[in-house]
């Protein structure tokens, strides 16, 4: 038994020594001779006297067939074992009980079932199989219901729908480069509106709305959030309608991660013109949990105004805490080796004993930490510059 994958597509199969079977069609008709028109109707009457079961149970038609998963287990072209894991896959054992070649399709819709879990597949594929060889087959699949047990066990086909679930399984078909967990964000919104405390792997610093079960097989990162609310945007879910939209702390969350921060400004209509006006904003008069979070943006992506502004935040006695301690840690974030000598002062001033003494000092060797990495990366890349490998950090 050979093992493939499906995932964006059910992929291509070798399976007893043969050619690849995806995605081939059926063996070319001109490798076979062309009957006489006096052999025609004997050929004819062949093919049908051959899709009958025989004594062992296979079907012996020798002629290529494609047909649907479910339609081909109902006429016993095909027998098939599903096990999954309540989540992101399906794996599937299908064998070919007929005497030619079979091309199975799954489609993208389709749902499985074990007890009260639930998963739907995710996109439409197809495999080609040979008779009676085993092949297994890893479906790329989704939970629809939040309370399923992520655990591997038996699976059934299911003959439920979701229409609601169609305009997003159409998208996904054609952009393969969504990944299955901003697939599996955007199908729990639609199916059960989570907040987003039940789907985001950071932890909500203000109130959210309560969940009833587990979910923490369905936390994902904060650009896998963004990127479902752009797919459910594009197929016109109303961003107001959508329950993890409710709290501000995505928006910031999502603005201070580097590589997130892109998509972020795109779905909040934030441009290079006025992202400053937004960091401003959110510091001076932002949610009061989050208002802190601001200064980390400021050090990462205005580290100039940041090397200048955040030692006077985290001097200010009149300050609260939590913000002067965020000037401190935000200073590592700038990256740049003027700030050491900044957080070695403070640890200075502060005291070894103090809060904020200890910050700036973890602040400073975390810094310093991360320099020495940065200064290795560009002596590698000096010594390889002509190496595709690192040609990615010059």
């Amino acid at each position: 038994m050979r093992s493939i994958a499906i995932c964006a597509l059910l992929t291509p199969v070798i399976a007893g020594g043969g050619l690849a079977l995806w995605p081939q069609g059926s063996a070319p008709a001109a490798s076979m001779p062309s009957p006489s028109m006096s052999q025609a109707a004997v050929v004819a009457l062949t093919a049908a006297s051959n899709v009958r079961p025989s004594k062992t149970g296979n079907v012996v038609s020798t002629q290529p067939q494609t047909l649907d998963l479910h339609t081909a287990i109902e006429h016993g072209q095909l027998s098939a074992e599903f096990r999954g894991n309540g989540r992101d896959t399906v794996r599937a054992i299908l064998t070919n009980r007929t005497g030619g070649q079979l091309t199975v399709r799954v489609a993208g819709g389709q749902m499985f079932e074990s007890g009260t879990n639930l998963v739907v597949v995710l996109r439409s594929g197809e495999v080609e199989l040979r008779p009676g060889t085993p092949v297994e087959v890893t479906i790329q699949t989704a939970a629809t219901r939040s309370a399923n047990k992520f655990a591997d066990r038996g699976y059934t086909l299911s003959y439920g729908t979701l229409p609601r679930l169609k305009p997003l399984l159409t998208y996904a078909q054609n952009h393969p480069e969504l990944s299955t967990a901003t697939l599996q964000t955007a199908v729990l919104a639609l199916t059960e509106n989570l907040p987003l405390s039940a789907v985001s792997k950071f932890s909500a610093a203000g109130a959210d709305l309560p969940t009833h079960f587990d979910t923490s097989a369905f936390r994902v990162e904060t650009g896998d959030i963004v990127h479902a609310l752009l797919t459910l945007r594009a197929i016109g879910v109303r961003d107001g309608d959508l329950a993890m939209n409710i709290d501000p702390q995505l928006k910031v969350e999502a603005m201070i991660e580097p590589l997130t921060r892109p998509f972020a400004m795109r779905y909040y209509g934030i441009t290079p013109a006025t992202e400053w006006d937004y960091w401003k904003s959110e510091l001076l008069s932002g949610d009061e949990a989050t208002r802190h979070y601001a200064l980390y943006g400021i050090a990462r992506f205005y580290p100039d105004i940041a090397l200048e502004m955040l030692p006077k935040w985290a001097r200010e006695t009149k300050m609260a805490e939590v913000f002067r301690i965020s000037a401190i840690q935000a200073l590592a974030d700038t990256q740049r080796p003027e700030a050491l000598p900044i957080l070695e002062k403070l640890s200075d001033e502060f005291g070894s004993d103090t809060e904020l003494g200890k910050a700036a000092s973890n602040s400073a060797k975390f810094l310093n930490t991360s320099l020495a990495k940065l200064s290795a990366n560009r002596t590698a890349t000096v010594s390889f510059r002509s190496s595709v490998a690192t040609s990615q950090f010059q």
